[in-house]
């Protein structure tokens, strides 16, 4: 997710949190579980229909007790939907908890954590030369190991 994204519309925010923030397993949460959790937050109606309506743009207008809800059940601030600034650095750190799911991301990060400073530096040259090459090739190499 870009920043774009960040700032994108309530649909965009609420599909990048299944699409992140998933069961200890791996498994995505299914509408039903949210809704049935936001249900028992909230007291008010919340249904799995209506979920998937707000995840994918149908509808766009909930109470501000059903988005409190949802960041409650994904454990985000409930700022990540209502202030632009804050939501753009809770998707910031979302986008990096989605990154480290893929094994060879979180390979090279645990990796680099006892690199000095230069050495961080001579690898994100590296990563960025190869970030061109690839752009150059029309990034063939994008979703390799996810």
């Amino acid at each position: 997710m870009s920043d774009s994204t960040a700032a994108g519309t309530l649909a965009d925010k609420i599909d990048n949190l299944f699409r992140v923030i998933r069961r200890p397993g791996g498994d995505q949460h299914s509408h039903e579980e949210v809704a049935k959790a936001c249900r028992e937050a909230t007291g008010e109606s919340f249904s799995a229909t209506y979920l998937w309506q707000l995840r994918t743009g149908r509808r766009d207008n909930p109470t501000k007790r059903h988005l409190e809800a949802l960041a409650e059940f994904f454990q985000v601030p409930p700022a990540y939907f209502f202030d632009d600034k804050q939501g753009a650095e809770i998707a910031r750190e979302l986008d990096l908890l989605g990154a480290l799911r893929n094994n060879a991301v979180r390979q090279v990060a645990l990796r680099a954590v006892n690199l000095s400073e230069e050495g961080l530096g001579t690898v994100n040259d590296i990563i960025d030369a190869i970030e061109r090459r690839e752009a150059r090739r029309g990034g063939q190499g994008e979703s390799a190991g996810q």
